[in-house]
């Protein structure tokens, strides 16, 4: 599972030109999934985002987390974070999971952060989306299940 985080100081999703989410400042989530992936591991991302310390403090360093912040998600599937590009020019994307796992884990996250108190926002699994947002920093972070 991959996780590409930006901080952001707002950020909003359309589809089919309707806007499906929106949040000030906070964690714009790009999720990518894979064939391997579970809850057990989505968890561990989950986890790991939600205590994630990359918000400035009065003292100008990254110590406050999302909560810390009142900030908010906006949650996007996104399957091209498994791209393979090692052979030619057009990206396999062979490791990304079947739309069926993606979904059912995508979902498995948006659930799980809901739960755990945070405003959260998110796309339309496997629709055409326009994102906007402003970065803040920029400061923009991978999360790859394989190396946490």
């Amino acid at each position: 599972m991959r996780f590409l985080i930006q901080r952001v100081n707002h950020a909003s999703v359309k589809a089919d030109g309707t806007v499906t989410g929106s949040i000030r400042k906070g964690f714009l989530v790009l999720i990518g999934v894979s064939e391997e992936d579970t809850k057990e591991i989505a968890d561990k991302m989950i986890k790991k985002l939600l205590n994630m310390r990359i918000f400035e403090d009065s003292e100008g360093k990254t110590n406050l987390s999302l909560k810390d912040v009142d900030g908010s998600l906006l949650l996007v599937s996104q399957f091209t974070l498994y791209a393979d590009c090692k052979k030619g020019n057009r990206p396999s994307f062979i490791q990304a999971a079947s739309a069926d796992l993606a979904n059912q884990l995508y979902e498995y996250i948006i659930e799980q952060c809901i739960a755990a108190g945070y405003q959260t926002e998110t796309g339309i699994f496997g629709a055409d989306m326009k994102i906007t947002l402003e970065n803040d920093g920029p400061f923009t972070i991978v999360l790859d299940s394989q190396t946490i």
